[in-house]
């Protein structure tokens, strides 16, 4: 329980009664989030739940990916995954076509999570599953609120590729500017320059 004393983000999220966060609240969850993914995708680790209510926040500001209850171990790192897991509203347009997925659907799950964190609501909505499926499967969405930076709307554009192959991993998202000079709070300055080389 140490990792959560702070909640979920998903309470954040609810708790914000329609208030926007600022930007830079955004940018450092989320590049902690970027460096988790990271770490578990270099580990051939599938999460392939992630969604606001499996990212914990301590009271010290630290973020923490939680739940693995679905994750899979990939035998390469190029293996595909064939099986159904996740939560409808993070689920990629890959996974509801019956394609196989590798990490890049961890990807577009995150993209969703900084969608909500900018929106306070999912990106892909509709009224019935079956529409919420082809609204997520045609990848069409209402841009972000126009206050945020060219960096925030470029990134969810680049996670919402409906080709997974043209999605960014979690290491290219890291090497973005916006991103790059916030790293170094998070990681030791030996760990950090060598992620940077």
């Amino acid at each position: 329980m140490e990792y959560c004393d702070d909640g979920d983000l998903m309470q954040k999220i609810k708790h914000q009664g329609g208030s926007l966060f600022p930007e830079d609240t955004i940018l450092h969850w989320f590049v902690q989030m970027c460096l988790g993914v990271k770490h578990i995708h270099d580990k051939r680790v599938l999460h392939r739940d992630i969604k606001s209510k499996n990212v914990f926040l301590t009271q010290s500001g630290k973020v923490k990916l939680g739940d693995f209850g679905s994750a899979r171990l990939l035998a390469h790192p190029v293996s595909y995954a064939c099986t159904y897991v996740g939560t409808p509203y993070y689920v990629p347009p890959e996974i509801w076509e019956s394609l196989p997925y590798n990490n890049k659907s961890d990807i577009w799950s995150l993209g969703c999570i900084l969608y909500e964190l900018c929106t306070l609501r999912h990106p892909f909505q509709a009224k019935s599953w079956k529409h919420l499926i082809l609204n997520i499967c045609k990848g069409s969405y209402n841009p972000l609120p126009s206050h945020y930076s060219y960096e925030l709307h470029y990134l969810i554009k680049q996670m919402f590729k409906r080709n997974p192959k043209n999605r960014p991993s979690a290491s290219t998202i890291l090497a973005r500017s916006c991103l790059t000079r916030l790293i170094k709070n998070y990681l030791p300055s030996e760990v950090w320059y060598i992620l940077c080389l």
